[in-house]
């Protein structure tokens, strides 16, 4: 019985919010665990606080960065409220927001930033029933799944294999890393960095806001997190054949 899903994560862009909100919305270098969380539920297609909240406390995960993507996230213009006859945005007292001036409906300039060209492997572990669930979810989902953002889709489906391994470190260490081509592959990083959920007393452990216990109110509870490298040079795998 398999107690691990694979999941590769790969698109031109994706966004992983972690710490923070309003106008600018900064992405995390590679996927966190309550977007990961967020998007396996999106598969499932739930949408309640509950069902959510014990799928995150139920599995544990990490990720294998073999393509991070250009060295610095992309920083994108947006506009929030524009183009309304009514204000779509509240004052701190809960009030309309007007322009003081003009008395026109306020709109919010935002920063939205993106991972560009990034390749991560996801490992999710839990018990053999919940793995299996997982794993049909991924590839039939209920809703449209997308990495981190509606404008990041998946080059590739998400699904990647399922097995049975001792540790998370052991599964990111030795599972391949599989590209469409030599093209899509050529950034891979033979040892690349992996981040790995982990008890809190672990050597290397840091506290991060990623365990999410209400998707309604946006709370979370700490989560532990370690980084590493891996030791031995990953195994390639293609699957166009005739590479």
């Amino acid at each position: 019985m398999s107690n691990t899903l694979f999941l590769r994560f790969a698109s031109p862009l994706q966004s992983w919010g972690e710490d923070s909100q309003w106008s600018e919305r900064r992405t995390a270098p590679e996927p966190t665990k309550s977007g990961v969380v967020g998007l396996m539920a999106c598969a499932l297609g739930w949408a309640d606080d509950e069902r959510i909240r014990d799928l995150s406390r139920r599995v544990r995960m990490g990720v294998r960065c073999d393509v991070p993507g250009a060295p610095a996230p992309l920083r994108d213009y947006h506009t929030v409220g524009g183009g309304f006859d009514e204000p779509q945005l509240l004052t701190a007292k809960g009030k309309p927001k007007y322009i003081t001036n003009t008395k026109k409906p306020h709109t919010e300039p935002t920063w939205r930033y993106y991972l560009c060209d990034a390749s991560f492997l996801v490992a999710v572990q839990s018990d053999a029933e919940t793995v299996a669930q997982l794993a049909h979810a991924i590839q039939f989902p209920v809703w449209q799944i997308f990495l981190g953002r509606k404008s990041c889709v998946p080059t590739c489906p998400l699904f990647d294999s399922m097995g049975d391994y001792d540790s998370i470190q052991a599964a990111l260490e030795q599972h391949p890393a599989r590209f469409l081509d030599r093209e899509e592959a050529r950034y891979l990083e033979s040892h690349p960095r992996v981040v790995i959920e982990c008890e809190s007393l672990e050597p290397g452990s840091v506290r991060r806001r990623a365990q999410l216990t209400s998707r309604t109110h946006w709370l979370h509870e700490p989560c532990y997190m370690r980084e590493d490298r891996v030791r031995n040079e990953i195994r390639v795998e293609y699957l166009d054949k005739g590479e």
